[in-house]
């Protein structure tokens, strides 16, 4: 059980911080690198625009790489995952620039942005599955919370890898957005070759080997297409988990992506960019320290009413976050950083027991990555698509409003669910 925590904790944490530098790069460096025609606003909509295409792209890579997860197994298509991510990202560390090959490069960087949604979207179910699979049930939320450290410890990664390359370079800012930029994406190429490894030496879980195992010819022939299965048995189970994860991922990439960029804008907070980065870092400690929170007490007290009071602060923070960010103050900014990654935390280390518990065996991989990853859409990509619009047309009290709706619709969807565990409290 231990060496199976730390795998897909090591694993997850690799997956995002490939997926993470991407939304650090698209704050600080992509908009002038490759939209540089644009000007500020238009640059930064356009760069996050490319952020958001890998949340189009993770419902896809959910259904994917769930397909061969409930088929084939877990670990392999873990392996799969690791290896896409690894690839894409060293691809997007070598992209030239705008200025060397035009139109060409942002087309390129969709493209790659892309198949990094596709990874990541296969990542997180099969992740939380060797974990809530292998954990007895009383445990399952505390070991679930392995891999849902992957998100902090990634974070952490992304901002201290940045302020290395800044470190390295000194403060030239044409230094770093010639090449500085590049180092945390090609750099990943090492940390992508030790997750592979570990990924290779771990098991199959048990329920996935005994469900195939106990499989007759006829059910194994039902099991050819889990995606189907799954819509046609639990579609409210798959809705309702994306609108309980809209208002996780709303708060989780305002609090990183969004929030970096706007830390580091002359018209927003206009802070130092070493500052911004040590406060992700700082940010991200507090991440994963509430993650653990959440998930030991949701052993105690069930993962329902853990989400449900995450939420309800959720709403409440939301429309206090701006008003405090408008104070313009480095303090008043790691307290927007710290407090929007705690709320996210403390529901987000519960949602790695809880998505699985709701599906059955034969289609869990892809019915919790379809749940997850829908929500990725709906308050991943398109928050901080719309934000800088929303402050610039009503201000950045907008922003706030909409990531209110966001928390009462996961309260909601939450509640909705009721007591929908598809696996027994004593066994799987």
């Amino acid at each position: 059980m231990r060496r199976v925590a730390i795998a897909s904790c090591i694993g997850t944490t690799i997956e995002y911080y490939d997926f993470f530098i991407y939304g650090t790069a698209a704050a600080l460096v992509f908009p002038t690198v490759f939209f540089p025609a644009l000007g500020s606003t238009a640059g930064t909509v356009a760069s996050f625009a490319t952020f958001a295409v890998a949340f189009i792209a993770r419902p896809i890579g959910a259904i994917l790489f769930g397909h061969y997860g409930d088929r084939l197994g877990r670990k392999r298509t873990l392996v799969s995952t690791l290896l896409l991510m690894g690839l894409t990202t060293v691809a997007i560390g070598l992209l030239p620039t705008a200025a060397a090959i035009g139109v060409l490069a942002p087309i390129a960087l969709v493209v790659l942005r892309f198949l990094q949604g596709l990874a990541v979207g296969g990542e997180w179910a099969g992740a939380n599955l060797l974990t809530a699979e292998y954990a007895p049930a009383d445990k399952r939320g505390f070991y679930a919370v392995f891999p849902q450290l992957g998100p902090a410890l990634a974070f952490a990664l992304s901002s201290a890898t940045f302020l290395a390359s800044d470190a390295i370079l000194g403060t030239s800012d044409s230094a770093f957005m010639d090449y500085g930029w590049r180092i945390p994406f090609i750099a990943s190429a090492l940390m992508v070759i030790v997750g592979l490894y570990i990924r290779m030496n771990i098991e199959e879980t048990p329920a996935f080997t005994a469900e195939v195992d106990a499989a007759t010819p006829a059910e194994g022939q039902r099991r050819s297409m889990p995606f189907v299965d799954v819509v046609r048995q639990q579609p409210l189970e798959i809705l309702l988990s994306a609108g309980l994860m809209s208002v996780l991922f709303g708060f989780f990439y305002m609090g990183t992506a969004y929030l970096t960029s706007y830390g580091t804008n002359p018209d927003g907070a206009g802070l130092e960019r070493s500052f911004v980065l040590q406060t992700g870092i700082v940010g991200a400690l507090a991440l994963g320290a509430t993650t653990v929170l959440g998930g030991i007490w949701s052993d105690r007290v069930g993962r329902r009413p853990v989400i449900v009071t995450s939420g309800i602060a959720a709403l409440i923070w939301a429309l206090a976050l701006f008003p405090i960010l408008d104070l313009g103050t480095p303090l008043a900014f790691s307290a927007g950083v710290v407090v929007t990654l705690s709320i996210f935390g403390l529901a987000f280390g519960p949602v790695g027991a809880y998505l699985p518990e709701l599906f059955e065996t034969r289609f869990r991989y892809t019915g919790a990555g379809a749940g997850y990853n829908l929500g990725g859409v709906i308050g991943g990509a398109v928050p901080p698509l719309i934000a800088p619009g929303l402050t610039d047309a009503y201000g950045s009290i907008a922003v706030g409003v909409m990531l209110a709706v966001l928390a009462t619709i996961s309260i909601g969807c939450t509640v909705a669910l009721g007591s929908r565990s598809r696996m027994a409290r004593t066994d799987l």
